[in-house]
């Protein structure tokens, strides 16, 4: 195997493990730990599938930085009012369509089931993720994550990462 293949393939399992301690972190309500994913001058955004098909900037959610996204954190914790809820994701198709400059391009797809106190668990949210990926210290970090939502309307108010 010659090491450009072997360099790509420890790549996709590096982005595939910081795709499944992102989630773990949401998952697990280890939210704090969620910007430490990102890049200091990260963007991150959720976006419905129609707006981003029509090329409309219009997100739900967008931060474009680190700063932003720990503030997003702080909001979430205190001043955020919402019923209490448990996310469960899964991510599947987790792919690199390129890689330029040490940028590399990746795609998945995502569902997020949500459960409420009452038991009740149902499926909050399903989409893909396009995201941007760098190396930092040998460590990928998203430089840029995008999540296309294909559910047609968020039932209650989007308050957690997805």
């Amino acid at each position: 195997m010659n090491k450009s293949v072997l360099s790509l393939l420890e790549a996709k399992e590096l982005i595939e493990e910081l795709n499944h301690q992102y989630v773990e972190a949401i998952d697990d309500d280890e939210l704090e730990k969620w910007p430490e994913f990102f890049t200091d001058d990260a963007l991150y955004q959720i976006i419905s599938r129609e707006n981003y098909d029509r090329n409309f900037p219009q997100a739900v959610i967008y931060c474009d930085s680190k700063g932003m996204l720990k503030d997003r954190i702080t909001a979430h914790r205190h001043a955020n009012i919402y019923e209490p809820h448990f996310y469960r994701h899964l991510i599947s198709n987790i792919r690199i369509v390129g890689e330029e400059n040490g940028v590399f391009t990746v795609r998945s797809n995502y569902a997020v089931f949500q459960t409420k106190l009452d038991g009740e668990t149902k499926i909050f949210n399903t989409g893909r993720y396009f995201d941007e990926v760098v190396f930092e210290d040998s460590q990928p970090k998203f430089k840029k994550r995008t999540v296309v939502f294909d559910t047609l309307s968020i039932p209650t108010l989007l308050v957690t990462p997805i």
